[in-house]
């Protein structure tokens, strides 16, 4: 059963990124792709992440990047660019980042429910290893 919260073609494997804001652009661009949203909302997620720091960084190698609901928003949609090769998000205690999700609310209770179904996924450290290595959307749909 394929889970409902993310669409095969918001997933990317082996996406190259040389930095934190590249990373961000990669897994944004899989939303941008199907019109959950513009390209403004990359760019705030890119200027939460400069203004705030690397909070974005929730444990280690794995980014949830997002910005706050806004007009940018079409849909409750999320993302999963898997780096072929991990980056800094200057966060001293999780870098390096390989697993870089995005996430776009159309309003806060939607925002709350896809943090808790993201969340139930990466509790499970076998399972956010076996996300790193998957080779496949196939492979990282069967896994969620």
């Amino acid at each position: 059963m394929m889970p409902t919260w993310i669409r095969k073609e918001h997933v990317a494997v082996n996406v190259k990124a040389s930095n934190w804001e590249e990373a961000i652009q990669a897994s944004g661009s899989l939303l941008l792709s199907t019109g959950a949203i513009t390209q403004e909302y990359i760019a705030q997620m890119i200027h939460s992440v400069k203004e705030n720091g690397p909070y974005i960084v929730i444990g280690p190698g794995i980014a949830m990047a997002h910005a706050r609901p806004s007009e940018a928003v079409h849909e409750d949609a999320i993302s999963l660019a898997i780096l072929d090769e991990a980056v800094s998000f200057g966060s001293e205690q999780n870098d390096p980042v390989d697993l870089v999700f995005s996430f776009s609310a159309t309003g806060t209770e939607a925002h709350l429910k896809l943090i808790e179904q993201l969340s139930s996924v990466l509790i499970n450290e076998e399972k956010v290893e076996q996300l790193r290595h998957a080779q496949s959307k196939e492979e990282i749909f069967n896994l969620m």
